[in-house]
């Protein structure tokens, strides 16, 4: 599950993507649609219409990547408004949402910061 990527913001599309689109397409989406530069380092998630699919594209040193995945039984818990502006998550956020659980709505434990030995 993405692992190794040093990924310091995560975007969603809402709404829903054409899953044709490849890199090039899908990096037009997010200079022209999304306001994003995709040469960041940011992530940037689509899904489909039936919500079983979604690509992942990501800019990494001299390329792209483009991870695509596919569920054979169940349905991403993703935004459809297609009106609203991209949604920015954390990437434990992603791994949630790609693990299949709502992102916004997952209960955490909130991290420790500051703490001493006394």
């Amino acid at each position: 599950m993405l692992v190794g990527l040093s990924v310091h913001q995560v975007y969603l599309a809402t709404g829903f993507t054409d899953m044709r689109k490849s890199i090039n397409g899908l990096s037009l989406i997010v200079s022209e649609q999304l306001g994003q530069d995709p040469f960041t380092g940011s992530v940037f998630v689509f899904c489909n219409r039936s919500r079983d699919k979604l690509k992942i594209l990501y800019w990494e040193c001299n390329g792209f990547w483009l991870y695509y995945r596919r569920l054979d039984k169940g349905k991403f818990h993703w935004p459809m408004d297609a009106s609203a502006s991209p949604l920015s998550l954390t990437p434990r956020e992603l791994q949630w949402l790609l693990a299949g659980l709502a992102y916004q709505n997952v209960q955490a434990h909130q991290p420790v910061v500051g703490l001493q030995n006394n």
